[in-house]
């Protein structure tokens, strides 16, 4: 029988969230020697392909049931932002444009990340999963439509500058469930008029649980059975 739980996993760079559920089930399907179409997998939130870190992999059908649960849990994350630089994705896999010289000082970009504190509206990216009249809006901008993207509420709860050389800033953020860092990004380019895409991102937390406790994918892969059991954990026990 398939261990039923909770399951975390560091999601390497260029894998989509779907491709880790993927492995995972075909991990389960081969070494139980079942019908992967039987397995129930979810995860907790989708992470870009360009990200990496926690990704909380539900297994069996009681569990996906706690999705909503994860998405609801505020979300913690390491960020390295580029300046004078701007892409219609807010990232670097996107269509990436020179924006500005300006070169703002260590204090300038202290002070701005820290205005950022609290609670706000945010626009998101064009390029996200956000659904449009029943399509998702990066389909959609895409094909080159423009899109007219509903702010919504949002808190930052937390964020500290880590490092600056133009024209790179690092800064860790813990954040309400909903919120891009993509485009936090963004904004903060545009408050430093220098413009700022987002180089890299890592998800490091959600909520209490830990990517330094979570599976990398090539350890997962050199497994046995039991020792992939013990690092699924019971939902109710950890969620109680």
């Amino acid at each position: 029988m398939i261990p039923k739980g909770i399951l975390m996993v560091d999601k390497p760079i260029d894998w989509t969230s779907f491709d880790v559920v993927n492995y995972i089930k075909s991990y389960l399907s081969i070494n139980y020697q079942v019908n992967r179409k039987t397995i129930k997998i979810g995860h907790s939130g989708t992470l870009d392909p360009f990200a990496t870190g926690l990704l909380i992999i539900l297994i069996g059908r009681e569990n996906t049931k706690l999705a909503a649960h994860f998405l609801g849990l505020d979300k913690t994350y390491l960020v390295k932002a580029k300046l004078g630089f701007i892409s219609n994705s807010f990232d670097r896999t996107g269509e990436v444009n020179f924006f500005s010289t300006i070169k703002p000082t260590q204090d300038d970009v202290v002070k701005n990340l820290k205005n950022f504190l609290g609670i706000h509206e945010q626009t998101p990216p064009e390029f996200s999963a956000i659904k449009i009249n029943g399509r998702r809006a990066y389909e959609l901008a895409r094909q080159g439509q423009t899109l007219e993207m509903k702010k919504r509420t949002i808190n930052i709860k937390d964020i500290n500058l880590l490092s600056f050389e133009y024209p790179f800033v690092e800064f860790e953020v813990q954040v309400s469930s909903g919120t891009y860092i993509r485009s936090l990004v963004n904004d903060l380019g545009l408050v430093l008029k220098s413009g700022a895409l987002t180089e890299e991102l890592r998800r490091t937390k959600i909520n209490d649980f830990d990517v330094k406790n979570a599976l990398k994918i090539n350890e997962i892969k050199q497994m046995y059975l039991k020792d992939f059991e013990t690092k699924i954990f019971s939902s109710i026990e950890k969620l109680n």
